[in-house]
């Protein structure tokens, strides 16, 4: 079958979710038949678990192991990567495609969007994510007193990394609400993580909001309340922004919710646009915004996907307990496991889940890498 009379799958999105469908579709897509791209403005997938230590050290060159080309993904080398930024998806029959920076399109027969969230400062992986790790790492060197401003699983994991690794720094995490995380979470899980986070000498400051991030002259950072905390570096760890705004503006703004996040069928396809799925952080529904979660959104499109082409019946996604691996530096955290009466993990199980290696070796591993 000629280039030209194969269909095109696209996804748009390098990250955990659009990377994992690749390694999916690249295996089960018949390359005779379906020609398989992926679009994304960088040119590697970032272990986004693993980027945690980083703005705070880099371990026997964590950095350079955090990054995994997006043209080496493909399963027997069956699909091609294009880079570029999606700024616009034409929905037009016969002719649909989704338009790059650069002007060109990129055709589509069924196209997958896994655009994931924008996230702040240290965790904002446009441009040199390398340059300012750096900067991020000498800044809090030459800091005293930090304040982290969230106290999400972000803003947990990196207070604990700091105090791993300067166990005299001042480490101060303030919180809009009374306690860490949300309630999603039981509340016997979010003080056992609260309790380790005050083992640590980390202060927990609830029921405040920062909303300007500079230090006063007075060598404080000032809440809304007008309370003074004391510090030389403030670092935002609050929630992410979806990508979305380009689906909004070419498909309309209904396909979004109220949040900015995107409406899907329990199948992960759109309501008016049968042929276009969306997984990952993206997505508006009701559980928390994880790697997991999104690697399970990734299966069960794969799978919708490869039944759409061939005609046969697509599956709903229905969700997954709630589980959470929070890590306090090298030497542990919490970790929490949804099923049967709700498990709690200590430091000796996080260590050696998670906090020692943040996953690096087992995640290269998923993706075809050693």
């Amino acid at each position: 079958m000629s280039n030209s009379t194969r269909k095109n799958v696209v996804v748009v999105g390098g990250g955990t979710g659009g990377a994992t469908l690749i390694r999916i579709l690249s295996k089960f897509l018949d390359a005779s038949k379906y020609n398989l791209v992926l679009v994304d403005a960088r040119e590697s997938l970032i272990l986004t678990p693993a980027t945690i230590r980083l703005p705070v050290a880099n371990p026997d060159g964590l950095e350079d192991r955090v990054f995994v080309p997006l043209k080496d993904i493909f399963i027997n080398g069956n699909g091609t990567f294009r880079q570029g930024t999606v700024t616009a998806i034409d929905p037009s029959a016969g002719d649909s495609a989704v338009v790059l920076d650069d002007g060109d399109r990129v055709p589509y027969d069924v196209l997958a969007l896994s655009p994931g969230a924008t996230w702040y400062g240290s965790f904002d992986f446009s441009g040199d994510i390398k340059a300012r790790w750096a900067e991020d790492r000498e800044n809090l060197k030459n800091a005293q007193n930090v304040v982290i401003v969230g106290a999400g699983a972000v803003g947990i994991e990196l207070s604990g990394e700091i105090k791993s690794e300067y166990p005299h720094k001042s480490v101060t995490v303030v919180q809009g609400s009374s306690s860490v995380l949300n309630d999603a979470y039981p509340a016997k899980y979010r003080k056992a993580l609260q309790d380790a986070m005050t083992a640590k000498k980390i202060t927990f400051v609830p029921n405040e909001y920062i909303d300007d991030l500079r230090v006063q002259s007075d060598g404080q950072v000032k809440t809304r309340s007008g309370k003074g905390i004391k510090a030389d570096l403030v670092i935002p760890a609050y929630g992410p922004k979806p990508n979305t705004g380009f689906i909004a503006e070419s498909l309309g703004p209904d396909v979004l919710s109220p949040n900015k996040y995107v409406k899907v069928q329990p199948t992960l396809q759109l309501v008016n646009h049968p042929n276009i799925f969306v997984i990952g952080d993206a997505v508006d529904n009701t559980e928390q915004k994880q790697a997991a979660k999104t690697v399970a959104h990734a299966a069960v499109a794969g799978g919708n996907i490869v039944a759409l082409l061939e005609g046969k019946v697509l599956k709903p996604y229905k969700g997954s307990a709630e589980m959470i691996v929070i890590t306090l530096g090298k030497e542990g955290g919490r970790g929490y496991l949804g099923v049967l009466w709700g498990i709690i993990l200590g430091n000796w199980a996080v260590k050696s889940i998670k906090a020692k290696t943040l996953l690096v070796s087992s995640m290269r591993a998923t993706y075809g890498l050693s």
